[in-house]
């Protein structure tokens, strides 16, 4: 009887018939001969969950498991044929996909009854060197020359609800503008997206928000709030309003309602921690602690850069980079798909690091062997009791 193997698990998780419609939509195999869009995907999910170090590592390693090309729908890969593929094709049909994926994580969170709780943040990707600067150059900042990934993070459901990709020098609120809001969610940020305009989207759309206030924000304080003595951290809670009808010059600012201002103590720093949010009921440490839950967007970028390949890439055309670190939220994605789906109490890394070490490997088989093993070890144990 055939298994599969653990990639093909891993791939049950894609939405398969998505993916050919899209690639039908947009005519985008209208000329690939032998490599369509699906062996394009395979090899990049390959290359990430293998920690393929370079294209010729990715070949050989591939190539290596021919038995398996058949099951994969797929064939052997070459290397020029893959550099090709991802300097000249369009990243467009692997942004779709992962927007499927992560629609249908969304769709799951809400099914459970689970908080909505998104946090958002970017993380620039260092690029230099030849071929870089060709695309990058205009884009840079005086600190960093590259790409910007921006995301929006599920707290629950721990994965990527929304992504976009921008050059370095790129606003992080210019970005936020095209996150589609959702009522009863409440987003959490950083002073990066200090705009008061898109504020008062969050609030209309009937969303919460907690963020901070920069140090130049010009509010007055209209009502004091008693402090809780029980939680000393909290220093100040106050109702303020905006002073000026206009933001960053003659920019007209269309927050009029009260917002809270809450001033917490850090132990770590003498500069006090001075949050903002349209939440005007609950209580001071329950907003301190949705702004401390932010921190988890943060250890999801480190997690990406440290376990899957976006730091060096297998090539370095604008095109090449941006599918392979769409390649890599999409392998984050049904790496979380399988651990959910299979109730795997180990950690992530640790669901890679086994994935990792037997990608191949047809995880049935091998516990039906250990089953059998075990039950013959029992009936052996049994009949030297009745010897005695």
């Amino acid at each position: 009887m055939y298994r599969i193997t653990r990639f093909q698990e891993l791939l049950k998780g894609l939405p398969r018939g998505s993916l050919d419609k899209t690639v039908q939509q947009l005519k985008a195999d209208k000329y690939s001969k032998h490599f369509g869009h699906w062996e394009h995907l395979v090899a990049m999910l390959y290359g990430q969950w293998s920690g393929a170090s370079s294209l010729r590592a990715l070949e050989t390693g591939y190539n290596s498991h021919v038995a398996h090309h058949y099951h994969l729908r797929t064939g052997p890969i070459k290397r020029s044929t893959l550099a090709d593929a991802n300097s000249k094709r369009s990243a467009t049909v692997f942004a779709e996909l992962a927007k499927q994926l992560m629609q249908q994580a969304g769709r799951q969170m809400k099914r459970q009854g689970q908080e909505l709780l998104y946090l958002l943040d970017s993380t620039s990707i260092t690029l230099k060197g030849r071929e870089f600067e060709r695309w990058t150059r205009q884009g840079r900042t005086r600190n960093t020359q590259g790409i910007k990934l921006h995301v929006l993070f599920g707290e629950a459901s721990q994965v990527p609800l929304w992504h976009s990709m921008s050059a370095a020098n790129v606003n992080d609120v210019e970005k936020a503008w095209e996150i589609p809001l959702e009522p009863k969610a409440t987003y959490v940020f950083d002073k990066a997206y200090c705009d008061y305009n898109w504020w008062h989207d969050i609030d209309q759309a009937g969303g919460r928000f907690v963020t901070r206030f920069k140090n130049n924000a010009g509010v007055k304080v209209e009502q004091e709030r008693l402090l809780d003595d029980a939680n000393p951290q909290v220093l100040r809670d106050e109702i303020v309003r905006f002073k000026y009808k206009c933001q960053g010059g003659k920019r007209r600012n269309r927050y009029d309602k009260p917002l809270r201002r809450i001033v917490l103590s850090r132990a770590d720093r003498p500069v006090h921690l001075v949050l903002a949010t349209n939440d005007l009921h609950s209580p001071a440490t329950d907003i301190a602690r949705l702004y401390k839950e932010r921190w988890d967007v943060e250890l999801f970028f480190k997690w990406i850069k440290q376990h899957l390949k976006i730091k060096s890439f297998f090539g370095r055309s604008e095109n090449a980079v941006r599918i392979q670190l769409i390649s890599a939220l999409i392998s984050y994605l049904l790496l979380a798909i399988y651990r959910q789906t299979h109730g795997l109490k180990a950690t992530l890394w640790e669901c890679l690091a086994l994935v990792r070490s037997a990608l191949f490997q047809r995880p049935e088989i091998d516990e039906s062997y250990f089953r059998k093993r075990r039950r013959e070890q029992a009936l052996f144990a049994c009949s030297q009791m009745q010897l005695i």
